[in-house]
């Protein structure tokens, strides 16, 4: 699933708009409308928007062949 549907989600469920998040992270609705487009968040952004959304942010990779997570 693409960040931007994650981000639709966690919207969803706090209730939010996109204009209420680009309030809180300080930057113009067109930036993030832009961003939420074509799916081009930093990792830096996506812990910002995680914090604002009051959830934690976890990477993880996944090995293919044998499903080890790192």
């Amino acid at each position: 699933m693409s960040a931007a549907k994650k981000i639709k989600i966690l919207l969803i469920e706090r209730e939010m708009t996109l204009t209420d998040l680009s309030k809180k992270l300080n930057k113009s609705l067109s930036t993030m409308s832009d961003k939420m487009k074509r799916d081009n968040f930093s990792e830096k952004d996506l812990k910002k928007i995680a914090e604002v959304l009051n959830y934690d942010y976890d990477v993880i990779f996944t090995d293919r062949e044998t499903g080890k997570q790192v």
